[in-house]
């Protein structure tokens, strides 16, 4: 009897045993260990990411596809923190630099992943003209005007809505940026989509509107590289820019105003070229730059969108393709990153860890008459639509 008792325990264990691991695979199961199939029924999450000084919450919105992709945006600086894409084995992995904690979004100088501007690049001096007008905008680049000064949209918490549609989750952000702020004459409303789609596109739009003439030229200034890993360079991806042109820059790196011929020159990237192929020549706009750092004069501008770039990594697979309606695309290859950044995972990022493909309208246009224009009046809606395409190209 005393054997049959302790038969009868071991078994009730055994049951006990059978039923608790058959929870932990439904538990599993469950919670998406089929990334695809999770997809189709999350598209959208909000979640706290963290708080300012002035108490003030941030979110983190995640945008999730059908096919995996996932792209994460915090309403501080509308900023894009996180772009994951698969590999030509189907391994997903995080495609861009950018930081762990909102703290260190409110501390970056390098504009990781964030919406810049009110004029994204450089205006010479801070200064321009505009009906008759002389403006002063704060200097924060040498004795230049960058990316909307120390404190630009990409340092502002902007409102959110989520405008997720039953094919597409998307998330609205609005700003407004006030009369006089850095310098800049009007109240300027500017919203900013994201929106992630089936076709593996993250696409931008922009809008924005203004109560006095002023000028507008916001882009996202993301840093890319494909591999997935800081470890290695981004001297491997190749690159094209359909462009005939450049605009070529001082050593303060302000445009000439000269619209100068890639062609035999390390800017010719019309056909695809290994980023680190050319540069490190002895050529004076590379040595400006310290590598790459200037606006490609894009080709077939009308004001639609087409394809003006592509961006490969031959060891992971990864294809970056990228569409817009802007005349100009700023090619920056990371010549400032230096190791004394601390990224994601703790990882100090190196000189040439990440670029950005930044589409805009050309750099110091308010003083160059004859770059597109970039002024916006009252009753006028600026329009712009960025798109970053995934795809796996075979070796």
């Amino acid at each position: 009897r005393k054997f049959d008792s302790v038969n009868g325990e071991v078994i009730k264990m055994l049951f006990k045993m059978a039923f608790l691991i058959a929870l932990i695979m439904l538990i599993f199961l469950g919670t998406g260990c089929d990334r695809k199939n999770q997809m189709e029924h999350q598209t959208l999450q909000k979640e706290y990411f963290g708080k300012l000084d002035d108490v003030r919450s941030v979110y983190r919105y995640s945008l999730l596809n059908k096919n995996g992709l996932k792209a994460q945006i915090i309403d501080f600086g509308a900023t894009l923190v996180a772009l994951e894409a698969p590999d030509r084995q189907g391994q997903f992995a995080d495609v861009l630099l950018g930081y762990d904690s909102l703290q260190h979004y409110v501390n970056d100088q390098s504009y990781f992943g964030g919406i810049v501007g009110r004029y994204g690049n450089r205006i010479a001096k801070g200064r321009f003209n505009l009906n008759g007008q002389t403006y002063q905008l704060t200097i924060n680049n040498g004795e230049n005007h960058l990316h909307g000064g120390l404190i630009g949209f990409n340092k502002v918490l902007w409102a959110a809505r989520e405008v997720t549609t039953s094919a597409e989750p998307a998330v609205k952000f609005t700003y407004l940026s006030a009369d006089g702020e850095k310098g800049y004459p009007g109240n300027v409303t500017l919203q900013v989509t994201y929106t992630l789609t089936d076709d593996n596109e993250l696409r931008i739009d922009y809008e924005g509107t203004t109560d006095q003439t002023t000028i507008l030229n916001p882009t996202n200034h993301a840093y890319f590289n494909l591999s997935g890993s800081t470890d290695q360079t981004i001297l491997g991806h190749e690159l094209m820019i359909a462009a005939d042109h450049y605009t070529p820059v001082d050593a303060g790196l302000i445009t000439s105003g000269e619209l100068a011929p890639v062609e035999g020159t390390p800017m010719d990237f019309r056909t695809a070229q290994s980023i680190g192929a050319r540069i490190d020549d002895d050529f004076e706009q590379l040595k400006f730059g310290r590598g790459y750092d200037h606006n490609w004069v894009l080709n077939d501008y009308t004001g639609a969108v087409r394809l003006v770039a592509t961006l490969y990594d031959p060891r992971s697979g990864r294809l970056l393709e990228v569409l817009t309606d802007q005349p100009g695309l700023q090619f920056y290859s990371g010549n400032f990153l230096d190791g004394s950044v601390v990224g994601k995972g703790g990882i100090n990022y190196q000189f040439r860890t990440g670029l950005c493909l930044e589409a805009q309208h050309f750099p110091d246009s308010p003083n160059k008459p004859h770059f597109p224009p970039v002024t916006l009046q009252p009753g006028e809606v600026y329009r712009q639509t960025t798109i970053y395409r995934f795809s796996i190209k075979d070796e």
